[in-house]
């Protein structure tokens, strides 16, 4: 597998459903990242000095939105064809957009923020779920994901600046102009093309049975597992740079607003100089290594920064914040590109939109704790204690995640069956095993045929894939 390069992209790009749908996902990040800065203007036009806390309740219940819609949005997302709900979803985040400049009222803001995000935590896994069926080669997968999360982190760094150029010339009510044109151009690319149709259900369950799905997917695949445990680690690091480097920058180091988004931006390098050079070393480390490795890199940067930053002068504390924001970055990427190799691998083409909304919402769940831990104990303790705490978390989710993960973690097992009655169209190709179960080489899942994962009795011969 070759790294990131510009060979690499083209190969992917030269596929013209994947190009329109990453075009239309680095535009309508762009038009989020426009909105969030239009949001927090509204928030002053409207609040004063209250628009912190207004913006702050705008994210929690952008939080809640993400855990509790994704799971319904996954359980309909093999009965509705994608385009048509991708199509729809676009359009009510753009019509949401068009209205928010002529709100005048918070509760306005939090209802028309609650249906934005409503809207996203139902894109955002539908879409996910749909490339790995686009480029089914998993090298080129992983090159899609490496793509993404570079376009993620140039949009957070491209979208502060874009509005500050465009509020030189208009107000920031037509930001969300803006925005409201960028999911409408979301959308006309996505229509644009036609999707590959999801693989059929093995068979039809109610929505109550599929909305939880994922969830049990999770629960019964050792690498999801681990992989929820990792989520808690990114969400302790990720955390604490989003909610503190305000509070570490203005008020512990003294510098100025500027300065702010410089410490972010090194934040967001070190996540592309990772995503630039992933595929490389996942071809040689694999998942498993690579991504453990990097939830002890987050624990340990964050335990030492809390001596170091307390310990050395402000002089010398902004070189060392913008060296351990840039370490962060690495590690959250090296964390999350490869984690949905791990749902694809995890899921079969029916239950894949169930999977990746149980990790969207799973994430958030843990966003939703890591947030006000970061904000309420750095008020009450101090930056640096809440930097050894979340370090503390994050240690300890580590720990579960080395101790959940399987070192074999195989894909394709030899396994015996003794649960399906004869006859069973899964058996089709079985041969006669131990203790006359029936035996036979697949990749392994969880669905109605694989209801647990395969006991070590039951297991005949594994490749590795990890």
């Amino acid at each position: 597998m070759a790294a990131l390069d510009s060979s690499a992209v083209a190969g992917i790009l030269r596929n013209r459903t994947y190009r329109h749908l990453f075009a239309a996902q680095i535009v309508a990040l762009v038009g989020t990242g426009l909105a969030t800065v239009a949001l927090g203007l509204l928030a002053y036009d409207i609040a004063g000095g209250s628009a912190g806390a207004v913006v702050g309740t705008a994210l929690t219940i952008k939080m809640v939105a993400y855990v509790t819609i994704s799971p319904f949005a996954g359980a309909v997302a093999d009965r509705v064809p994608r385009r048509a709900m991708l199509v729809g979803l676009d359009a009510v985040r753009a019509g949401v957009a068009a209205c928010l400049p002529f709100v005048d009222a918070v509760w306005q803001v939090y209802l028309l923020i609650f249906v934005l995000q409503a809207a996203s935590a139902a894109f955002t896994p539908t879409f996910q779920a749909t490339i790995p069926d686009v480029l089914p080669d998993e090298r080129d997968y992983t090159r899609a994901l490496s793509l993404s999360r570079l376009a993620y982190d140039l949009e957070s760094l491209f979208s502060p600046m874009l509005a500050a150029a465009l509020l030189t010339v208009m107000s920031y009510h037509q930001l969300f102009a803006g925005t409201a044109v960028g999911f409408a151009a979301s959308g006309l690319l996505v229509v644009s093309v036609l999707l590959p149709k999801s693989a059929p259900a093995a068979r039809r369950e109610s929505v109550l049975r599929r909305t939880t799905l994922g969830m049990r997917v999770f629960a019964a695949t050792p690498r999801l597992r681990a992989l929820l445990a990792m989520n808690l680690v990114v969400a302790a690091a990720t955390s604490m740079v989003l909610v503190n480097t305000v509070v570490i920058v203005r008020e512990q180091l003294g510098r100025s607003a500027a300065d702010v988004g410089v410490a972010l931006g090194c934040y967001g390098a070190g996540s592309m100089a990772v995503a630039l050079l992933l595929p490389r070393v996942l071809d040689r480390l694999g998942d498993r290594r690579v991504m453990l490795s990097a939830g002890f890199l987050l624990a340990g940067v964050m335990g030492a920064s809390a001596i170091g930053l307390a310990a050395v002068p402000a002089s010398a504390g902004w070189w060392v914040l913008l060296t351990v924001w840039t370490l962060l970055g690495a590690g959250t990427s090296l964390v999350l590109t490869p984690s949905s190799r791990l749902l694809r691998r995890s899921a079969g083409g029916a239950d894949r939109p169930a999977v990746f909304a149980a990790q969207f919402s799973l994430s958030h769940a843990c966003f939703l704790a890591g947030y006000p831990i970061a904000g309420w104990l750095g008020v009450a303790a101090g930056i640096p204690v809440t930097l050894a705490v979340l370090g503390a978390v994050a240690l300890a989710a580590g720990a579960a995640a080395v101790v959940l993960w399987p070192s074999g973690d195989p894909v394709r097992v030899t396994h015996v069956h003794r649960n399906l009655a004869p006859g069973h169209p899964h058996l089709v190709d079985t041969r006669s095993g131990a203790d006359g179960g029936r035996a036979h080489t697949h990749d392994y899942v969880i669905d109605e045929a694989h209801p647990h994962w395969p006991r070590r009795a039951d297991v005949l011969v594994a490749r590795s894939e990890s």
